[in-house]
């Protein structure tokens, strides 16, 4: 189980009460998407922690204007790039992410119309939960391949050495 204690020692710069909103929908959630084993938990954890700041960010920091126009996201409408900018515990970018991720969770699109959704608590554990099962994180997890993990998340390795220090962390707290 999660607990707000654990997720301060492996997020020492968060505080409690930024920390809390989360713990019950990880603990409710995480075992939906089969992040259920020790390594898959430390791994999902490590990482989250990196992507939203140890818990205080769910929406991207940068206004999301380096994403207006790409057609990799399917931001194609002006102003897409600002509207579908990350958000979520991983950051879910691009209007055709959004699009994927709300019909998947929600059977509509109302993350389309609403992108804002992803910035409660809940829905920013769902969608990093959904991430992880859509692009395969449990099996990376099984084999303990952080670099791999990060690659599929961050499309390289950026931050790799911070959520390798978030991971040893984890390996402490979550047994």
């Amino acid at each position: 189980m999660i607990t707000v204690e654990i997720l301060r020692k492996i997020c020492p710069f968060s505080f409690s009460s930024t920390i809390k909103p989360f713990v019950d929908p990880l603990n409710n959630l995480i075992p939906q998407y089969h992040i259920n084993t020790t390594l898959r938990i430390r791994h999902f954890i490590a990482q989250i922690s990196h992507e939203s700041g140890e818990f205080k960010y769910v929406k991207e920091l940068a206004s999301g204007q380096a994403y207006e126009g790409r057609k990799d996201l399917g931001n194609t409408h002006p102003g897409d790039g600002v509207m579908f900018k990350g958000r979520g515990l991983i950051q879910i970018t691009g209007r055709n992410n959004y699009l994927i991720l709300s019909k998947d969770i929600f059977g509509d699109q109302r993350l389309i119309d609403h992108p804002e959704l992803l910035e409660q608590p809940e829905n920013a554990v769902l969608s990093a939960c959904w991430f992880w099962e859509k692009n395969g994180l449990n099996k990376l997890a099984d084999n303990d391949d952080i670099k791999s993990i990060t690659k599929k998340i961050n499309g390289g390795y950026n931050g790799l050495s911070d959520r390798v220090v978030y991971y040893e962390r984890t390996k402490k707290y979550i047994i």
